[in-house]
């Protein structure tokens, strides 16, 4: 009986199962073997270039832009330092200003226009 049962059992997973054709699994490995990777190696170190050229020009990028908002606010700063000294410049260029600056001299403004002085030669033939 127990030979009975072990063949009955042996032969249900076969009738239980209709075989259809099977079909290997596929595996979505990287499959990466030596001779590709020798073959492809000037591909690599062009694509390995070409991302160190993208790198660097992207930081010098960036340096630039970092020195022209600085020059952009060193130039605001000269500009407003043009302005006050033109100003300043202007207020100490009028009338008023230069005569208190001058009387610490001994000079005053004249109080009469100026006159001309014309000179004629006493030798002329």
């Amino acid at each position: 009986m127990q030979e009975e049962v072990i063949e009955t059992y042996q032969e249900e997973p076969a009738e239980a199962s209709p075989a259809p054709a099977q079909e290997p699994k596929k595996e979505w490995r990287l499959r990466i073997n030596y001779k590709m990777l020798v073959q492809n190696m000037p591909f690599i170190g062009f694509l390995s270039v070409l991302a160190l050229i993208y790198i660097a020009n992207s930081h010098l990028a960036e340096k630039k832009i970092r020195r022209i908002n600085q020059l952009g606010k060193e130039i605001k700063e000269l500009k407003w330092e043009y302005i006050n000294v033109k100003s300043e410049l202007m207020f100490r260029s009028k009338m008023s200003e230069v005569s208190k600056s001058v009387e610490q001299l001994g000079l005053k403004q004249l109080s009469s226009p100026p006159q001309k002085i014309i000179l004629t030669k006493e030798n002329e033939k």
